[in-house]
């Protein structure tokens, strides 16, 4: 262990922990010891010091004994004379340092001075964009990941699509490496956070400077300017072992040891590395994160608290190559070795980057070069099989004009026509595989796609064209990734692009016939007819001991997987995480006990779980990681159950907010009368069918109203009471019990006229 680091890390914790007892006591004395202190849209508190204390502070008189803890962690400074070990000591400080910095960045909230103002970003949707002609318009970076977030990436970490994340702290040597470093881990779909400086000038000053969009959405998220904002990425570690682990705070070993085992991440030290920076990184290494930087710095080599080396220097001038950008390049391979990060990487043809990370990405219209679809134009995906014998592999037809002759930021109509062919291919797989085209296409910086099937929207970037991006390019995508992730049973990949008006009528008609057929098939598929349902242990990465049970009327809690994708997935990998599950028989129809299925949820679950109940909320109910949709949880005194969204961050009838209750509902835990759940598994008539189905529906986020609204006025006429959604009360006109009890009194909702729940 090397007593320079020791030396500079305890010391820089020291001055941490003062700078943070001199701030709480200047507003103990401006804003009294009851001041609330809070993140915001979290059920963590202050999520570093729940974890590792297991205190929630929600008061300034709160961060006392936190702060208290740090300075008990502390050491003195290494003597110049004396050679210890002194790694005990480091990551004692390391771990003082992170208690510390989130006690500051607590307090900066309560004087609103976070989220960081950002002078030239523009934040919309998570992300945020460099304003135009480099104005200094006001603006501000990301605050703490809020718990919807987490979330809504948690299906990503859980499937291997994100295979880890790094925090970047500092500055590159240039611009243009800074560019480069991020766009190498967005195409390997590592999520990357960004925070510190170097002299006063950031990476993510760079960044903005080449117009980078930065944000959830891009994978590229920017905390702050300075090292204390690196608490954030490491709270967010932290809170993934809470949401998906399923565990409690106070539980700092095994969160630590969760970390280390199963989050693949790592810090990158950009620029010169001073105490405090030493010191945050001694708390990285807790976690089991290396810490990897491309400067001179003493080593630390394995001792069992990382995977492989603790610090690694690798410094950027000595790396080889042609030139910065290559070293760069080889920089980030680096630090994925050291870590362990398993990274699958698709090359794809195409001019422009391609990976995950620009899935979420937006074009404005004042960069957009031609769209297809939206409310110019009509865009439209079809895919269908073919005979092994007349799909011509790799064949890419364009049918009709291209954009050249379209005017900038002008529409017009598109048809994609995927035609796949291959010996282990059925019919049923077909609208799994077109859903992937959104994604496919999603993958190449500068094209953004929304909707699928006849309400796609497709925009191509300015920059994207300028690079050479054209029609023929959304072919190369879709025949590289087909056969890469579905190889098993596609053996062949057709594509024509249409722009030619009549084809485009012709072939949008028989797309539409298709679409309809698909329906049909699918929406007549019922439990009963099937004598197989499918598992996805996907989230046991995160969740250990979860496990979700796929039938053709209850989707995965995720929403990303249903039956017939189980059914696709396990013909692709038929040891993967979707394997086929008898039924057997079944012990109580209408709570849905199968033989075969308690068979199986025992087995996976780790003997944790001995009976599942299909249909059911107050018996057994399926267990859940965090990745989930929406939440269902029984009101008593309403007779029924509310259902909230993960887009919903308003308070409930249950006296807590989505995030709250996500604590009770996921980490594999089965709590009866309360689960988490897919959205559209509201519609299905096997909604908790054995308690009431949807008519026990008392109170509902209106996201889930407004954006289902045709689908649930079916329900309501499938439930023979065609204004039961007008008698659903939602946060609109009441968020406690009493007003909800108020409301469907008032609109004589059918569930105060059922058999008690409870």
């Amino acid at each position: 262990m090397s007593r320079y680091i020791a030396t500079r890390a305890i010391r820089g914790a020291n001055a941490v922990v003062h700078e943070a007892e001199l701030m709480l006591e200047r507003a103990l004395d401006e804003k009294g010891a009851e001041a609330p202190v809070s993140f915001p849209n979290t059920a963590y508190y202050l999520p570093m010091i729940l974890g590792m204390t297991g205190a929630e502070v929600n008061t300034l008189a709160g961060l006392k004994p936190a702060l208290e803890r740090a300075r008990a962690l502390l050491h003195p400074i290494p003597s110049d004379r004396r050679w210890t070990p002194y790694l005990g000591e480091t990551l004692d400080s390391g771990m003082a340092t992170l208690i510390a910095e989130e006690v500051i960045m607590a307090l900066r909230f309560v004087y609103d001075l976070q989220p960081e103002p950002f002078p030239g970003f523009h934040l919309a949707g998570g992300t945020a964009y460099p304003s135009k002609n480099g104005s200094n318009g006001s603006g501000h970076l990301n605050g703490p990941i809020d718990d919807i977030q987490l979330r809504s990436w948690g299906i990503q970490l859980v499937d291997g699509r994100m295979p880890g994340f790094a925090a970047i702290v500092g500055c590159a040597k240039s611009n243009a490496v800074a560019v480069k470093i991020v766009r190498e881990l967005q195409r390997r779909n590592i999520l990357t956070f960004l925070c510190g400086n170097v002299n006063g000038r950031s990476i993510i000053h760079q960044l903005q400077e080449e117009g980078v969009e930065l944000g959830f959405d891009t994978y590229t998220v920017p905390f702050g300017t300075d090292t204390i904002s690196a608490v954030y990425p490491l709270g967010f570690a932290v809170r993934s072992a809470l949401t998906f682990g399923g565990m409690k705070g106070g539980q700092a070993r095994d969160i630590l040891l969760y970390n280390k085992n199963r989050v693949f991440a790592f810090v990158l030290a950009l620029g010169e590395v001073d105490d405090l920076k030493y010191a945050t990184a001694a708390g990285a290494i807790n976690f089991g994160f290396p810490v990897i930087a491309d400067t001179i710095i003493p080593e630390i080599l394995p001792t069992g608290v990382t995977t492989y080396e603790h610090v690694v220097s690798m410094p950027f001038n000595e790396i080889e190559g042609k030139d910065d950008l290559e070293r760069a390049e080889k920089l980030v391979q680096k630090c994925i070795e050291i870590r362990g990060v398993k990274v699958k990487v698709s090359e794809i043809p195409i001019p422009v980057p391609y990976g995950s990370a620009f899935e979420g990405e937006v074009v404005r219209k004042n960069d957009m070069r031609v769209e297809f679809g939206g409310k110019k134009s009509r865009a439209f995906e079809y895919l269908f099989m073919g005979e092994l014998d007349k799909v011509e592999d790799g064949k890419i037809e364009i049918v009709g004009p291209t954009f050249d002759e379209v005017e900038a930021q002008g529409a017009m109509d598109l048809g994609i026509l995927v035609q796949v062919a291959g010996r282990k291919m059925e019919k049923d797989f077909e609208p799994v595989l077109e859903r992937q085209i959104h994604y496919f296409i999603n993958g190449a910086s500068g094209i953004q796609h929304i909707g699928q099937r006849d309400i796609a929207w497709i925009r191509i970037s300015t920059a994207a064209t300028e690079k050479g991006f054209n029609l023929k390019h959304f072919g190369e995508i879709l025949h590289a990734r087909y056969h890469a992730d579905f190889g098993s049973i596609v053996d062949k990949v057709q594509v024509t692009i249409v722009t030619d008006p009549k084809l485009h009528a012709e072939w949008l008609e028989r797309a539409r016939q298709a679409y309809e057929d698909r329906n049909v098939r699918i929406g007549s598929m019922t439990d009963e007819s099937v004598d197989t349902f499918y598992s996805c242990t996907l989230c046991q990465s995160f969740a250990p001991n979860h496990v979700c049970i796929i039938s053709p009327e209850r989707l995965g809690l995720c929403g990303a997987y249903n039956w017939l994708d189980c059914k696709a997935s396990n013909q692709i990998n038929p040891t993967g995480p979707n394997q086929p599950i008898r039924k057997g028989s079944s012990t109580d129809t209408t709570k849905g006990y199968f033989v075969g299925v308690n068979e199986f949820a025992n087995q996976a679950s780790h003997q944790m779980v001995a009976e599942v109940t299909m249909y059911s909320i107050m018996e057994n109910p399926m267990t859940a990681c965090g990745c989930f949709e929406c939440i269902a949880m029984v009101i008593p005194e309403a007779n029924g159950v509310m259902i909230v969204s993960r887009e919903d961050t308003s308070m409930t009838p249950a006296g807590m907010t989505f995030s709250t209750l996500a604590g009770m509902a996921g980490g594999g835990l089965q709590t009866p009368g309360i689960m988490g759940h897919g959205k559209f598994y509201i519609l299905s008539p096997k909604f908790i069918s054995a308690d009431g189905g949807f008519k026990r529906v008392v109170w509902m986020s209106s996201v889930l109203k407004d954006q289902m609204a045709e689908q649930l006025k079916l329900v309501a006429q499938r439930e023979g009471d065609p204004d039961l959604i007008d008698r659903i009360c939602d946060e609109r006109s009441a968020t406690d019990v009493e007003g909800t009890v108020a409301y469907i009194t008032a609109k004589h909702h059918p569930a105060l006229d059922m058999p008690p729940m409870m």
